[in-house]
């Protein structure tokens, strides 16, 4: 039986973050966001921990404050 070659494994590019997060920067925010309003995970955006949790609050703030939209149900 012949096994398949593996992948070479490539390191990922951190998103370093400039700065604190601010939830009024929507445009920033959107990028953390998918297409259905769900928030990306850390493996998806190359966040750090700590990036991700001010990013994960932001968001939510926004979405308080009816700038961003949340989680659409899949009906």
């Amino acid at each position: 039986m012949v096994t398949p070659a593996a992948r070479p494994v490539r390191p990922r590019k951190k998103r370093r973050l400039d700065g604190p997060v601010d939830w009024k920067d929507v445009t920033q925010l959107r990028t953390f966001i998918s297409d259905r309003g769900k928030i990306r995970a850390r493996r998806v955006t190359g966040l750090t921990p700590q990036q991700h949790r001010q990013v994960t609050t932001a968001i939510k703030n926004a979405r308080e404050m009816a700038l961003l939209p949340y989680p659409s149900r899949g009906r």
